[in-house]
């Protein structure tokens, strides 16, 4: 038995859960996997998982094992690494996904430079609002907004948004400015479907604490940009992500409203599956991008100071 293949295997299966999850990511067959996990728990007398028919979770003794394969084959990934070169050089596909306003307001841009400075790298990018599975889809990268579950995953946070309440100055001007969140009952609305799946907005900080207010939604859009677009038409009042409105905040397109009683903010994280011995195309990649989302005024860590404009 090949223990170094033994191992990447018990560590695909530790990280997908999942036999036939990790045979689909190292391109073997699903009895082929389990013949292997079979093979190290014999060789190693210690039962690795507890297996049921909807799940596969590490064992305590497994969990230990764990940690000591991925470090053993982080190990020797560098040492194969240094000597071909590619820890040095950034080169090959990077594959990333972010959702789909951040990527095309803030990730585009660091794509572009990121691809001027590394000639060797092509990058495959894809603008999903919804949680991409890095692993089931083969990605290196995701931008992750809002608070994350344990994982083997690694993550850098790089700032913080939050919803904002908002509408152009010409339909508050025409149908008043509401002052608490009930007063959102007697305005026309604009429903982002995928920031607010739920026509019930909560907000915080009001005198009775946490607040839900119910509403009925004239005018309904799966697409922020949509939502977005017809809010700066005056067509009614939105609640939308920081980062969604912000040049449109600071252009005096839209006001900002009921900022005292907004939730607290959602940090923004990149998230990636190499650790402490990441490849040069991904490391590369996650410095740029977090040195230039943290100095980014509508992304980093002084998003809220940045989005004081209002009209």
């Amino acid at each position: 038995m090949d223990k170094l293949e033994a191992m990447r295997v018990f560590t695909a299966v530790a990280d997908c859960q999942s036999f036939v999850s990790a045979s689909r990511e190292l391109d073997l067959s699903a009895p082929a996997v389990t013949r292997s996990i079979a093979q190290l728990e014999q060789s190693l007398g210690v039962k690795l998982f507890n297996r049921t028919t909807r799940q596969v979770r590490l064992t305590d003794v497994g969990m230990r094992y764990y940690e000591d394969a991925r470090r053993i084959l982080e190990d020797v990934e560098q040492a194969e690494a240094t000597a071909s070169g590619s820890y040095a050089e950034p080169k090959g596909v990077l594959s990333l996904t972010a959702p789909v306003l951040f990527g095309q307001k803030y990730i585009v841009p660091v794509v572009a430079e990121y691809l001027q400075q590394n000639p060797a790298v092509s990058v495959d990018a894809m603008f999903y609002d919804r949680v991409s599975n890095i692993l089931d889809e083969g990605l290196d990268v995701a931008i992750r907004i809002g608070h994350l579950k344990d994982s083997s995953f690694y993550a850098t946070e790089v700032g913080s948004i939050q919803r904002v309440v908002c509408a152009s100055p010409e339909y508050l001007k025409k149908h008043g400015t509401p002052q608490q969140p009930s007063d959102l009952t007697g305005h026309e609305i604009i429903h982002a479907l995928t920031v607010e799946p739920s026509t019930t907005w909560r907000f915080e900080s009001t005198p009775q604490g946490k607040e839900s207010v119910r509403l009925s939604p004239r005018l309904r859009y799966n697409q922020n940009s949509a939502a977005i677009a017809a809010a700066c038409m005056g067509m009614g009042i939105t609640r939308v992500m920081s980062y969604q409105v912000a040049e449109e905040l600071n252009q005096g397109s839209l006001t900002r409203i009921l900022q005292d009683f907004e939730s607290a903010p959602l940090p923004v994280h990149i998230v990636y599956m190499e650790g402490r011995q990441t490849n040069a195309k991904i490391r590369a990649f996650v410095d740029l991008a977090v040195k230039r989302l943290r100095e980014n005024p509508y992304t980093g860590y002084k998003t809220s100071d940045a989005l004081t404009v209002s009209g």
